[in-house]
């Protein structure tokens, strides 16, 4: 038996809007849909896959855990480095995205900004 973990390989993000979760992500990040059916689209960032499963479909995953609303508060941040935080956060403008803050220095030396896609989950960029 191999020993673990060996990495994410998978992050199933809830939404209840799958069609604006899909184009925000094709738009703001620039990728393809990997695979999609009539719950679910996935994007692949390289070692992860990030599939948008409509809220509907989550609860039968997760059961008896419940689904939490959009409305319920953030629960979690995905970081993604980058060469340029105040170039990218340019850059993002153009895509129609709003920061939630930044760009700004933090106390630990990374200069970030940090932006919601349609399912409310947040992204932060950081170099």
């Amino acid at each position: 038996m191999s020993s673990w973990p060996r990495g994410i390989n998978a992050i199933t993000l809830f939404v209840e809007d799958l069609a604006a979760a899909k184009r925000f992500y094709r738009e703001v990040f620039g990728l393809p849909v990997a695979f999609e059916d009539d719950d679910s689209a996935v994007f692949d960032f390289g070692n992860t896959i990030i599939n948008l499963l409509k809220t509907t479909a989550a609860r039968e995953l997760i059961e008896p855990a419940a689904v939490a609303s959009r409305e319920a508060g953030a629960r979690l941040q995905f970081t993604i480095e980058v060469d340029d935080v105040d170039a990218m956060c340019a850059e993002l403008a153009t895509r129609g995205v709003e920061l939630l803050n930044g760009p700004m220095d933090r106390p630990w030396g990374v200069r970030t900004a940090s932006f919601r896609d349609p399912g409310g989950h947040i992204w932060e960029i950081g170099k």
